[in-house]
């Protein structure tokens, strides 16, 4: 940053490079120096803001002798209460209708298609962004734009309505603008610049929405924007202060760009390096990545983005066998499919599940990776007594009660656990009715359906008694000793993209539980399936950790940054 850079700019350039909309309040402090005449120096011989008023009436009283504006009523003078800073000598408090015609938009008869053409631009509040106009080749046509409003090029033009109020763009053109627009057209065009940076700085855009109307959607008028005061200055040194102002703008820009491609670049290392440890074919090219990875830990994951991959980067190489080392020792998950045969057996024989159709041997072409010695491929289904979804009381919603069983749906599913918050209830006797949506402890739950498909949590063991809707599938293991695994292939990518891939439509509409039995997964033997569980949930508290000190960092970065702009404002307060 240059070494003429105001000193308030330079002490906080460093915290605005590192927060996520630091630049942004970087240029926020850049339009509240040049408001309150921090930005640049005064002259003493600049033409008075006094004079260039009195230019400014007689040019308007031209304008109206030629017909070329209407007259608008006087504004009253601003007051001292009014103003909510100190402005340099030679400066003057004006109202922002005192500076050029004002005018708000207007759309001609939409019925008559002879009044859209493309003679002049039509421009609505979806056309401003950026501080940009994009001009559209649909525009009026000559008779419509006599039934319209004409904008002259370089007027400032404001959106008057909405989310967007506020929002703010330069027209280099003649156009016209519907009614959610409200217009500035300078009397003398050699200081547009500086009213587009006045009406842009966060002092007028906070005062947009303080005068602003309406319940639920806030709207300005043009006679309340007219009314607000801006500071004035001397004409050189609007020109100064334009001048300073694009040239600090320009540099948030390279900044921006810079940070963009940092950012990109510490993304694209830290995806390189997670690749090369999820295609590692020996535990000495993965071991070689995984301490690259943690030399770099604290460059790499000082952005939420790359701990968010982290975490997927952690369930995708457990699956996959390379998160732990193999035992020898252990026993194989051969065996384990040998006991959960025999369980499936025993439970068959007492009648307390039904007997199910042999699911097909998994073929070679369906095993996505090379899995360790003593794994072994297995479908879903295979270790399922329980698997379907549950299903919806008669009646709807008008059978929820405010007290009874809980009756869970998909908003109460979350890979982290289930959330209460909103949960419905359901009669003792509707519970009853619907014994094959109950639940119990070590139920995997897995939403099918909607926007949240995929998402899967363990049903608490000792938890109370509860049923789920049909956009919810219950999957029971036949031991418990694997739910706490199943659960972290369950989220992890692997399996959320078999989801992905698998699901009926494409609008999400629903999983099919026939698809779903047939998944082919990666099993380890017992005991690595214990280490596995445990190295994920240390790797996902440090996550953890790791977003908890970034949230931190970043909250104080935003709390330093806020008060730079409410800072440099009180200290120039009346």
């Amino acid at each position: 940053m240059p070494n003429s850079l105001n000193p308030l700019l330079q002490t906080h350039f460093d915290t605005a490079l590192e927060h996520p909309n630091g630049i942004k309040k970087l240029r926020e402090l850049i339009l509240t120096l040049a408001m309150q005449g921090k930005l640049v120096s005064q002259d003493p011989n600049d033409q008075l803001a006094s004079e260039l008023l009195k230019e400014i009436q007689v040019e308007k009283a031209r304008l109206l002798a030629e017909g070329k504006i209407k007259k608008s009523e006087a504004l009253p003078a601003v007051k001292e209460e009014e103003k909510p800073f100190v402005i340099p000598k030679g400066w003057e408090w004006v109202r922002l209708g005192e500076v050029g015609e004002m005018q708000t938009g207007t759309t001609p008869e939409t019925k008559d298609q002879s009044n859209y053409g493309k003679f002049i631009p039509f421009i609505g509040p979806g056309d401003i962004k950026n501080y940009k106009i994009e001009y559209n080749e649909n525009g009026l046509s000559e008779k419509g734009l006599e039934k319209a409003r004409l904008i002259k090029a370089n007027s400032i033009m404001i959106v008057c309505i909405g989310g967007s109020i506020g929002k703010v763009a330069l027209n280099d053109r003649d156009v016209s603008c519907n009614q959610q627009i409200n217009t500035v057209t300078p009397y003398n065009s050699i200081f547009y610049h500086y009213i587009f940076y006045s009406v842009d700085s966060p002092y007028f855009q906070k005062t947009i929405l303080q005068n602003a109307g309406g319940s639920a959607t806030p709207i300005i008028n043009k006679l309340k924007l007219s009314k607000i005061p801006i500071p004035l200055p001397p004409p050189a040194e609007q020109k100064r202060i334009v001048e300073k102002i694009d040239e600090l703008m320009a540099l948030c820009d390279e900044l921006e760009r810079l940070k963009k491609s940092k950012e990109t670049k510490r993304k694209d290392l830290h995806q390189s390096i997670i690749t090369q440890m999820l295609e590692a074919d020996s535990q000495e090219s993965f071991q070689k990545y995984f301490q690259f990875l943690t030399t770099h830990f604290h460059e790499l994951y000082s952005v939420k983005e790359n701990v968010k991959e982290l975490r997927k980067a952690i369930l995708q190489l457990a699956v996959m066998g390379k998160l732990v080392e193999q035992d020898p020792s252990d026993q194989p998950a051969s065996e384990l499919l040998k006991e959960i045969q025999a369980e499936k057996a025993r439970l068959v024989e007492e009648g307390k599940v039904k007997k199910s159709e042999a699911l097909q041997p998994i073929k070679e072409e369906e095993k996505p990776f090379v899995i360790p010695k003593g794994w072994e491929w297995v479908r879903l289904g295979e270790v399922l007594q329980k698997f379907g979804a549950g299903s919806t009381p008669l009646g709807g919603k008008s059978v929820y009660t405010t007290d009874g069983i809980m009756f869970l749906r998909s908003q109460n599913v979350w890979n982290d656990g289930l959330y209460l918050d909103d949960v419905a209830r359901i009669s003792k006797s509707i519970h009853e009715k619907m014994k094959g949506t109950k639940v119990i402890g070590n139920d995997i739950l897995l939403n099918i359906t909607g926007a949240s498909i995929g998402r899967s949590t363990i049903f608490p063991l000792n938890f109370e008694e509860a049923n789920v809707s049909q956009h919810v599938a219950i999957l029971r293991t036949f031991t418990p000793s694997i739910v706490t695994y199943l659960h972290k292939l369950i989220i992890s990518d692997f399996f959320q993209n078999l989801v992905f891939k698998e699901q009926v439509g494409v609008s999400r509409e629903g999983l099919s539980m026939t698809k779903l039995s047939k998944f082919p997964l990666p099993l380890p033997p017992l005991a690595e399936q214990k280490r596995i569980v445990e190295k994920v949930d240390e790797f996902l508290a440090l996550c953890d950790e790791l977003e908890e000190r970034i949230g931190k960092a970043e909250e104080k970065r935003g709390e330093i940054l806020k008060g730079m702009v409410n800072d440099t404002y009180s200290r120039n307060c009346i």
